[in-house]
């Protein structure tokens, strides 16, 4: 047990210092991610050269194979664009702390309550998040953009709410099924427009140039002269932000766009995924989704 807690102990440390710095920076520094899983490892090694278990060598290997599958799905997320490059380093960091037993079907049990407490969270995280800032300071441009984006998106909008009532009223004619799958066309073009709102209003970032940092994401793509930039997922590099303050200048203002802070979720999981497994809930709470 001690060895589990050391391990939590490093880890939610970690995750804590990459919280604030999220929050503050919207960023994760990559030595803070790095350092985590050379701690992580490096205990595990310590542990398994050291260790009177018979089974402390699977202690080591297993983080390796954990870190190899968190590599995996931190990749997909950022691929994915579900992640930013720091989240998804976090992510796969954890891989080398989570297999917390010798054995690679209890890991696996631990993965599988991980993400479920994951999804969960950054769901109820990033609507919550999303309130916040539309109805916040920002309601009446956030109100203005929405209308905007329905009335951009109006044959969209229509259309598919169309769709969504003829399904809905055919559920309650003939199977309940189609009542299900009504409400969620229905919904589908409202909070496409309700997304749009906000990222328009709320997660667009005016800066000067000499304030742009490695891994920001243009609005849209900067072009003047012959300097032409794409706004792409991988965010600029020290090499085209030079580029944008000799062309633009320093004092001249440019258009970013921000990131949800994401790694609270993170620590609200690892949280929780601690308290399950501190008061035995774990294999419990497994065997019942199993049966469900």
């Amino acid at each position: 047990m001690i060895k589990l807690m050391f391990l939590y102990g490093i880890a939610l440390l970690w995750i804590i210092f990459a919280t604030l710095q999220d929050i503050k920076t919207r960023e994760v520094a990559n030595w803070l991610n790095f350092s985590l899983i050379i701690f992580a490892l490096g205990f595990r090694i310590f542990y398994s050269l050291f260790g009177t278990d018979s089974q402390s060598f699977a202690f080591f290997y297993q983080g390796l194979i954990g870190l190899g599958i968190f590599y995996a799905i931190g990749n997909i997320f950022y691929y994915g664009r579900v992640f930013g490059g720091g989240d998804a380093k976090l992510m796969i960091a954890l891989g080398a702390v989570l297999p917390l037993h010798e054995t690679f079907t209890d890991n696996i049990k631990i993965y599988i309550i991980f993400f479920l407490i994951f999804l969960l969270a950054g769901s109820l995280y990033g609507v919550t998040y999303s309130l916040k800032l539309s109805f916040g300071r920002n309601y009446k441009k956030f109100k203005k953009e929405l209308y905007k984006q329905i009335s951009i998106n109006k044959n969209f909008v229509t259309a598919l709410s169309l769709i969504g009532i003829v399904l809905f009223f055919t559920g309650i004619v003939k199977s309940e099924i189609f009542v299900y799958i009504g409400l969620l066309v229905f919904a589908i073009p409202y909070s496409y427009v309700y997304a749009k709102a906000v990222d328009e209003v709320c997660m667009i970032k005016k800066i000067r140039a000499s304030q742009l940092r490695e891994g920001d994401w243009l609005y849209k793509d900067f072009k003047k002269g012959r300097c032409f930039i794409k706004a792409d997922w991988e965010g600029l590099t020290k090499e085209q932000i030079r580029k944008i303050n000799k062309v633009l200048g320093k004092n001249k203002f440019i258009k970013i766009k921000e990131g949800i802070p994401f790694v609270p979720v993170f620590l609200i999981s690892f949280i929780l995924l601690f308290f399950l497994t501190y008061h035995g809930n774990l294999e419990y709470l497994f065997n019942a989704l199993f049966e469900i």
